[in-house]
């Protein structure tokens, strides 16, 4: 074996945990998708109070609507960047490839310091436990804060959302012309993930266009999920070949 094919075959598992990794994230989004239709599912909560009392009622659905599933999409978009980087390291598209993934990594890194899905969780527990008012009062200013961080779709969070959506239409441009992804798989990518991004513009600095910001999201969650399974059968084809 030369050199050159040992190389690549070292990237053997790096794409099927990669396509693994993709096909878990369609799950994933599934899941969401069932937990809405369930009794309490879609929904809003207005003030720190009403998540205390969510919490305390079903940590699960509080948990989830502080973007618990996120944090397991973002877990996963770790293996599938690095996947995607592998898959274009010796093409002409890597530096597109390699400054998607950065942006990616910066966007998780943003996320995961500014979730409080677990956080929220102790507090709730604190306010339960708390005897005065006095304390009582200082656990929901402390809350308060939380949310103004970590709520999702709020400005808070918009950076962290923004940056991964921005990274997802990057590397999709980077598969418009590459002969393993192709055009079905880049243009799913580039408007799902478009659709994404002015989904949380709009959620995180305007009111009142419920509407378009639910078409938004459908559309930008669907091609997405096309995206994801596309990718993951590309890289398991790149696994075989490798």
């Amino acid at each position: 074996m030369t050199q050159s094919a040992k190389n690549s075959s070292d990237w053997k598992p790096v794409y099927r945990l990669g396509g693994a990794a993709a096909i878990s994230a369609v799950l994933v989004g599934l899941v969401e998708i069932m937990i809405t239709f369930l009794p309490g599912g879609n929904t809003t909560q207005t003030t720190v109070f009403d998540w205390f009392t969510l919490y305390r009622e079903n940590p699960f659905m509080g948990l989830r609507d502080m973007g618990l599933l996120n944090i397991l999409l973002n877990l996963l978009a770790i293996l599938i960047y690095f996947a995607l980087y592998a898959a274009f390291r010796q093409e002409k598209e890597r530096p597109l490839a390699m400054l998607a993934t950065l942006i990616a990594f910066l966007g998780l890194g943003v996320f995961y310091a500014t979730n409080r899905a677990f956080a929220m969780l102790a507090l709730s527990g604190q306010y339960a436990a708390a005897t005065t008012e006095a304390g009582r009062t200082l656990l929901a200013t402390a809350g308060q804060a939380m949310l103004a961080v970590g709520q999702s779709h709020t400005p808070g969070t918009f950076l962290g959302f923004a940056l991964a959506e921005s990274a997802g239409i990057l590397i999709s441009f980077a598969m418009l012309r590459n002969r393993v992804f192709g055009k079905a798989c880049a243009l799913s990518g580039i408007l799902g993930f478009s659709f994404l991004l002015i989904f949380e513009f709009l959620a995180s600095f305007f009111a009142g266009l419920s509407t378009i910001m639910m078409i938004l999201a459908m559309c930008g969650g669907l091609l997405s999920m096309a995206w994801y399974i596309l990718i993951a059968r590309s890289l398991f084809q790149l696994s075989r070949e490798a």
